[in-house]
């Protein structure tokens, strides 16, 4: 979801690569609860954070403390940044109750996004 968000909000500005120590394809919920906000990240995929390790960036952010610990080292990082999102893993809620923390953890990345948008491009 925080890539659908700063792709969308950053536009042309900033490229945005997704990956992860275990990458896996985009939860279901989170397209449909995107889609609702107009942001369609059903192409979405994630590569290994490996395919990475040798790149320059500006910044390097992750969203889960499991990818803070397990996340490699960039040394072409410019600086790196932490901020650990909820990770709704709840087999055990029904359809609704998984849907509304779905769309409060959209909504929390969102106004990360912007926040971290403004502060870094002025937008």
């Amino acid at each position: 979801m925080a890539h659908g968000w700063l792709r969308h909000l950053g536009g042309d500005r900033m490229v945005v690569r997704s990956a992860g120590t275990e990458p896996k394809g985009v939860h279901p919920v989170a397209i449909r609860v995107m889609a609702e906000v107009g942001i369609d990240i059903s192409d979405h995929t994630s590569d290994h954070v490996d395919e990475y390790v040798d790149e320059d960036f500006d910044l390097v952010l992750t969203v889960c403390d499991h990818a803070k610990e397990a996340c490699p080292v960039f040394p072409g990082a410019r600086r790196t940044l932490h901020r650990a999102f909820e990770d709704p893993d709840y087999p055990w809620m029904d359809e609704e109750e998984f849907n509304a923390v779905f769309r409060r953890i959209r909504d929390e990345i969102g106004d990360f996004s912007r926040a971290l948008l403004a502060r870094e491009l002025g937008a």
